[in-house]
């Protein structure tokens, strides 16, 4: 079984160390790299192939917003995930975090456990929080005003595509999707691989920041 390779990105050493030492003493995952700002993520990145990375958001000469929207704009770099690391749930980055496509933030005070969870969810694909915790950390952000956030393209979605998109915005999970539209898990999960085609996201949580971006959802 092949092991899930880390990227270790925070400006603390003593930090790194710890998660490092957590990580490696699981089977199925392993530290590939660390690195002390973003500059240094951005070049780990591109010379290991990480399959996911821990990236601090405040660090020296490139913060992590910056490292991660340069890694998540490499073709290179499509199949590598990235955790943001916050101080705070509600951190006045994480909206920007997830923007630049990030699929998730984890708090630096989270159990190992829920550490370990996080970076294989990630890996998988899958968002880091429930969808309605999800829907409501990202309606906290874009409820500030953003006159230069762009829209999705919504145009070039089916009608059902749009109403399943709706959905994923306003947090429900693909059991509750399917019973809402009357239609099978399978069909769902159908929809979602269109879905994130047709918005060229990266995972759910980028389909829930397009659904706010298009106005299918509003901020509770």
């Amino acid at each position: 079984m092949s092991r899930i390779g880390v990227l270790l990105a925070d400006d603390q050493p003593l930090l790194r160390r710890s998660l490092a030492m957590i990580i490696d003493h699981e089977p199925d995952l392993t530290v590939v790299g660390e690195a002390g700002d973003g500059a240094e993520a951005v070049a780990s990145a591109a010379a290991g192939r990480p399959d996911v990375i821990l990236m601090d958001v405040r660090m020296p000469r490139l913060d992590g917003l910056a490292a991660t929207r340069r890694i998540c704009a490499d073709p290179a770099l499509s199949a590598c995930r990235i955790l943001v690391l916050s101080m705070f749930e509600l951190d006045e980055y994480v909206y920007e975090a997830l923007h630049a496509g990030a699929s998730g933030f984890l708090l630096k005070d989270a159990r190992p456990e829920d550490l370990l969870d996080a970076i294989r969810r990630t890996h998988r694909g899958e968002s880091l929080f429930a969808p309605s915790i999800l829907t409501r950390l990202v309606a906290h952000y874009v409820a500030a005003p953003r006159p230069h956030r762009a829209a999705a393209p919504v145009r070039t979605l089916t009608a059902r595509e749009v109403e399943v998109l709706t959905l994923i915005g306003g947090g429900l999970s693909n059991d509750e999707i399917a019973a809402a539209l009357v239609i099978s898990v399978k069909t769902v999960k159908s929809h979602i691989t269109h879905l994130l085609a047709k918005l060229r996201a990266r995972d759910r949580a980028q389909l829930v920041i397009a659904a706010f971006d298009a106005g299918l959802v509003r901020p509770r």
